[in-house]
C-alpha cells in the first residue's frame, strides 16, 4: 500500500514553459542555448553547487567569470535565465488534496538557495519533508538520496512512489525498491499516479 508520494521540483512542479527569455539571454551573450544551460546546470561548478560543496552565490560568481561579466550583473542574468519558469499551481493543489491520506515529499537535485525559494513562493506547506541535494550532499540517481527521503517520512521503499522528469532518476528510485513514474506532462503523470494509488 502506498503511504507516501514524492515529487521532483524542476521539470515537474516548476517547469521551463517559455524558452524565449533564455534564448534571448544566450543570443545576447553570443552563445548557443544548450551551451548556456550546460554552463548553469551541468558544469563542474553546477555539480559542486548541487552537492553543497559551494553555495549558489559562489556558483553564479563562477558562471559570471566564464561569461566574462561582472558579479554585479548576477541578479539580472539569473532572473533572465529563469524568467520562463512557471510554477504549476494546479499540481501543487493536487499535492494538497493528497495530504490527508498520504505523506508528501520533495526530492530535488538543487542548490543551497532552493529551500528559501520555496518558502518565498509560499508552497513549503505542500510537503511533509524536503530533501534537497545541496543540503544532504548527494544527488539523484544515487541510492542514498532516496533512502534519506524515505527515512524522513518513515516509510518503506515499497510504500512510496516518486515522480521525476529524468528517466535515470526514475530508475534510481526503482532500484531502491520505490514505485516510480516518469513525468512527461502533468495529465499523463497524474493519471498514472491515480491508477497506482487506486490500485
Amino acid at each position: 500500500m502506498i503511504r507516501a508520494v514524492y515529487f521532483d521540483l524542476g521539470g515537474v512542479i516548476l517547469r521551463t514553459e517559455y524558452q524565449a527569455p533564455r534564448e534571448h539571454l544566450a543570443a545576447r551573450l553570443n552563445m548557443e542555448y544548450e551551451d548556456l544551460v550546460k554552463l548553469v546546470f551541468n558544469s563542474p561548478s553546477g555539480r559542486k553547487a548541487s552537492v553543497g560543496e559551494i553555495s549558489d552565490q559562489q556558483h553564479w560568481a563562477n558562471v559570471m567569470r566564464k561569461l566574462h561579466l561582472p558579479t554585479s550583473e548576477i541578479d539580472s542574468v539569473r532572473d533572465e535565465f529563469f524568467a520562463g519558469d512557471i510554477l504549476d499551481r494546479e499540481l501543487l493543489d493536487f499535492t494538497h488534496s493528497l495530504r490527508p491520506q498520504y505523506k508528501i515529499g520533495l526530492i530535488s537535485n538543487a542548490w543551497s538557495d532552493l529551500r528559501d525559494f520555496i518558502v518565498r513562493q509560499g508552497f513549503d506547506d505542500a510537503f511533509d519533508a524536503m530533501v534537497i541535494s545541496a543540503e544532504v550532499g548527494v544527488v539523484k540517481p544515487e541510492a542514498r538520496i532516496y533512502r534519506v527521503a524515505l527515512e524522513k517520512l518513515g516509510v518503506a521503499p515499497e510504500e512510496a512512489v516518486f515522480l521525476d522528469d529524468f528517466f535515470e532518476n526514475v530508475e534510481g528510485a526503482q532500484q531502491v525498491g520505490m514505485h516510480a513514474i516518469h513525468f512527461r506532462e502533468p495529465d499523463q503523470a497524474l493519471m498514472e499516479l491515480k491508477q497506482l494509488l487506486d490500485g
